[in-house]
């Protein structure tokens, strides 16, 4: 099942912890990575101002420059390549090279002015997670300061809405082709319909953890441990704050039940999440896309 690791790079710290990322995951997959910057299409430029061709020519050049020093960077162990690109925006321009490279993933940054260790979405990967058919990779700020890890292990938040047997079979995959186990959070606390009693809260998520770990048994390799762990507080915040985490690994979580077949759509819970994760998060669209679908 692997596949191609794309990442959104900039010559910034963000496009730096991207890559990063990007490395980590592409050499726990035994994937090939790829570095694309997006350039703008000719189509989006101002007619009021017509482009110079000699500029022009400089912008390309510097993008080629950026990216050959950061390959030049990344573990030489890697397979790994620099692109330059045009798309009438960045992020259309990085599902279009995920699409052409068949991309596992795309990798982007975080926004400028995060803190260290945090997410904080900029508008490329707003639209991403808003549009893409191919799961998406949220750097944190300071990914790239970080040692040089492999995964250390995956964890996946399920909860009992549309899509999560895919999030699951997409946790459960790259589990096994990293060698690592797989850690099940389980957020049917924040899952279920209102006005429940805390007994009866109790009683649903014991019953579909247990459902869900019986499924991750099945997908993993005999010798990959699976567990389940239940998010602990009052909300998806304080859950995402009491969990424990180790250095280097991701969480996956679900696309929103209000994305399009096929698409993105970050929904409140993982954003929500996003406030307090100190790890790469990776979403994962409700449905696998199919050829002839993107």
């Amino acid at each position: 099942m692997t596949g191609a690791v794309v990442v959104g790079y900039t010559a910034t710290d963000a496009g730096a912890d991207a890559a990063a990322l990007g490395a980590r995951l592409a050499r726990s997959l035994g994937a090939v990575l790829h570095l694309v910057i997006v350039l703008p299409a000719e189509g989006t430029r101002s007619a009021a101002v017509p482009p110079e061709r000699a500029y022009e020519d400089h912008i390309r050049r510097q993008a080629k420059e950026w990216l050959e020093d950061a390959v030049v960077r990344l573990p030489q162990a890697l397979t790994r390549t620099g692109h330059v690109r045009f798309g009438e925006s960045f992020a259309e321009g990085l599902i279009a090279a995920g699409e052409e490279f068949g991309a596992r993933v795309i990798v982007v940054g975080t926004a400028n002015g995060s803190i260290f260790g945090r997410h904080r979405l900029g508008s490329v990967a707003s639209e991403l997670l808003h549009s893409s058919t191919i799961p998406v990779a949220l750097a944190p700020a300071g990914t790239a300061d970080e040692d040089d890890h492999v995964l250390p292990r995956v964890t996946a938040a399920v909860g009992t809405r549309a899509g999560a047997d895919n999030l699951l079979d997409e946790a459960a995959a790259i589990a096994t082709e990293s060698r690592v186990g797989l850690r099940l959070v389980s957020l049917v606390p924040f899952d279920v319909p209102p006005g429940l009693d805390t007994g009866a809260i109790r009683v649903v998520g014991e019953a579909h953890a247990h459902d869900v770990l019986a499924l991750a048994k099945g997908l993993l390799p005999e010798e990959l441990k699976a567990e389940v762990e239940e998010a602990p507080g009052d909300s998806v915040e304080d859950a995402v704050a009491n969990l424990s985490w180790l250095p280097g690994e991701v969480v996956l979580v679900g696309s929103s039940r209000l994305a399009q077949p096929r698409r993105l759509f970050l929904g409140s819970t993982a954003a929500k999440m996003l406030h307090e994760l100190p790890v790469p998060m990776i979403v994962v669209p409700r449905t696998r896309a199919e050829a002839g679908d993107r």
